[in-house]
């Protein structure tokens, strides 16, 4: 009949469907962050050109900012619990840039990379130790792996500030 689905057409429906479900969830697609730098939302949006690591370019930094598992939530989370003592739930929400059905680009607060500029090895190290005793958190669990991704932020923190740029994440599956 016209206008009615063969069981073929219904099983690609069906399969569509489900590839989609798996990767919004996170589920065995996973996801990939892209932390970059922008000098403004509107620069920021325009970065996502593909959704595959490999085609994506350079950022407006222009050193390919830095892909990683660690979530911008978490991200903050690492950052204001252990270096400024923000309570888990104090810790400012992201700010939605675009929305796509295949990614996403959301704005870090300023508050995320500015701390780390200033600070010395000692307070890296106490702020891992510190990130690795908050309870029911996500992301990295052993302090050293902390230690060594707080420092990865502090040289971010510092490429951003140098070039007058904002804190920016290319979420996709």
């Amino acid at each position: 009949m016209p206008g009615v689905p063969n069981e073929s057409e219904r099983a690609d429906r069906r399969s569509d469907r489900d590839r989609l479900r798996v990767s919004r969830n996170g589920g065995r697609v996973g996801v990939t962050y892209k932390y970059f730098g922008a000098p403004d939302g509107a620069t920021a949006a325009r970065v996502p050109i593909s959704m595959r690591p490999e085609e994506l370019g350079g950022d407006e930094l222009g050193m390919n900012g830095m892909f990683t598992k660690i979530k911008p939530e978490t991200m903050a989370a690492m950052v204001l619990t252990g270096i400024e003592g923000v309570p888990l739930h104090k810790v400012p929400p992201l700010e939605l840039v675009v929305l796509h059905p295949d990614y996403a680009v959301v704005k870090l607060p300023m508050t995320v990379v500015d701390p780390l500029r200033g600070i010395g090895e000692e307070a890296v190290g106490a702020a891992a130790f510190i990130w690795s005793t908050v309870p029911d958190r996500g992301g990295p669990r052993d302090a050293f792996n902390v230690y060594q991704l707080l420092h990865e932020w502090q040289d971010f923190s510092h490429r951003l500030h140098e070039a007058g740029h904002q804190p920016y994440c290319l979420v996709w599956p």
